[in-house]
């Protein structure tokens, strides 16, 4: 394969790499603002925390030695629980 083909391969994997990681693990904001502000408010600081590391790897051509991945992976699980809060806090409201 010629350097430049290499070139072009590797920048379409590592953009490959990008998009995927952003859409399959982005943290939603599916917490109702309106019923529980404080909840609602965590899931957005998750999401934008999400958006730094992802600035961040790119700004490191992705090599944090998988450090930048777990900590997507922990806003990931954290932004399930603020989920699971809300809606304990629905069963339990009266």
């Amino acid at each position: 394969m010629t350097r430049h083909k290499l070139l072009l391969t590797g920048t379409v994997c590592a953009g490959t790499l990008f998009l995927g990681s952003f859409a399959l693990g982005q943290p939603k904001q599916n917490v109702g603002a309106r019923r529980h502000p404080n909840l609602a408010a965590a899931q957005r600081m998750t999401e934008n925390a999400y958006n730094k590391i992802i600035a961040a790897q790119q700004a490191n051509e992705w090599d944090m030695q998988g450090h930048a991945q777990k900590a997507k992976s922990l806003l990931e699980q954290a932004n399930t629980e603020l989920k699971a809060a809300a809606l304990a806090a629905n069963k339990n409201a009266k």
